[in-house]
């Protein structure tokens, strides 16, 4: 597996590439309850808000500095916390399974590299505003417009 630090790379709308090493280029790790990544940022690019549903991730930074969080979700008082950190180089985060959790290079000149482990050979990724905002078929704008507690032309 080579290093995916190209520049271009990490040219892409967010400012990211995650090079994933799980279960299907590595089939050797079926079964195992393991996967790695590779992150490169570009100077304030980020890993947009996203959730592994089936799989704890620990990150540490191998160069840079990363702006990272985790919401939290309790239903029984409505309450949603934000827990943040920067990290530097050698630094290690834990996001648990199924939260929430967000990683941004906050530095305008210099490029972030980050090594994640997961607990599953599959871990998935759900990016959230990929998923609310670019579902096929689209959700209703008044769904989102309610959900958000946005006026509808918000939502466009």
């Amino acid at each position: 597996m080579t290093s995916s630090r190209l520049q271009n790379l990490t040219k892409s709308k967010v400012g990211s590439n995650v090079t994933l090493i799980n279960a299907m280029p590595l089939p050797g790790l079926n079964t195992l309850g393991i996967s790695l990544a590779h992150i490169d940022y570009a100077p304030l690019g980020q890993n947009p808000q996203h959730t592994h549903p089936r799989a704890t991730e620990i990150l540490t930074v191998l160069e840079g500095t990363l702006y990272v969080g985790i919401v939290t979700s309790n239903q029984a008082d409505r309450s949603n916390k934000l827990f943040v950190k920067v990290l530097n180089k050698g630094d290690v985060f834990v996001f648990p399974q199924g939260l929430i959790h967000l990683q941004f290079n906050p530095v305008h000149d210099k490029p972030v590299v980050a090594l994640a482990a997961l607990s599953s050979q599959n871990p998935r990724a759900i990016t959230i505003a990929n998923a609310v905002f670019g579902s096929k078929p689209p959700i209703s704008d008044d769904v989102l417009a309610k959900a958000f507690q946005v006026q509808k032309g918000s939502i466009d």
